[in-house]
């Protein structure tokens, strides 16, 4: 999970509704570079996915690039905001769990998308499909929910990180889906083999990363 990163800057914080009002405190507004850093940390994964969303695609097109940095942003947006909601009460179930979920997700994609392009078929329909992108968006996204719930431990201000986490992640998406579109014309029908392979390395490695 990206570290939850506590520079703030040095002005008081704002009286808002949310965790620190109930203790009486205020909310801390983060740096901008703070922000950005996280925002880019949680976008990583989506990235990477995005990439292989791109080299499983028969064929590129506007409008796939940005549903799919849709489907990522919209979550990378949503998930720490239900984080900060849930607050400091599930942090520790969910730090237990949330790797496994997204190597469950993604290695049971990434597995379909390997049989499905050995079997043929209708790439772009298996691989970009609304159902499917829903699905690698929930896997890429748990560690923004339980990035949440460590930024209303501190009492960040989480309005404009979830904001910031949200377009960055859109933005790198709609770039991933092209530039995995320029790799995967090189491989042809093995496209979506190699894009579900991607998949189960990404789980892979963030399993690993919680283990090790």
């Amino acid at each position: 999970m990206p570290a939850v990163c506590m520079v703030v800057d040095g002005a008081p914080g704002k009286d808002l509704p949310g965790p620190a009002a109930k203790e009486g405190g205020r909310l801390k507004p983060m740096s901008l570079t703070a922000m950005l850093l996280l925002a880019l940390s949680l976008a990583m994964d989506a990235f990477a996915v995005s990439v292989a969303t791109g080299i499983a695609a028969d064929r590129l097109r506007g409008w796939l690039a940005i549903k799919t940095g849709l489907f990522f942003g919209s979550f990378q947006c949503l998930m720490p905001l239900l984080g900060y909601l849930a607050g400091s009460t599930v942090s520790a179930y969910l730090q237990a769990v949330d790797h496994w979920i997204a190597f469950a997700l993604l290695g049971f994609i990434g597995g379909q998308m390997i049989a499905e392009g050995c079997r043929g078929g209708e790439q772009e329909t298996a691989a970009t499909g609304n159902l499917r992108l829903l699905t690698l968006s929930v896997a890429t996204s748990v560690d923004a929910l339980a990035v949440g719930v460590g930024l209303s431990a501190i009492s960040a201000e989480i309005w404009p990180i979830a904001l910031s986490a949200g377009l960055v992640t859109f933005a790198l998406c709609v770039f991933g889906v092209c530039l995995g579109k320029r790799l995967g014309a090189r491989f042809l029908n093995r496209a979506m083999v190699l894009g579900g392979l991607v998949l189960c390395g990404i789980g892979i490695k963030i399993l690993l990363d919680h283990l090790l």
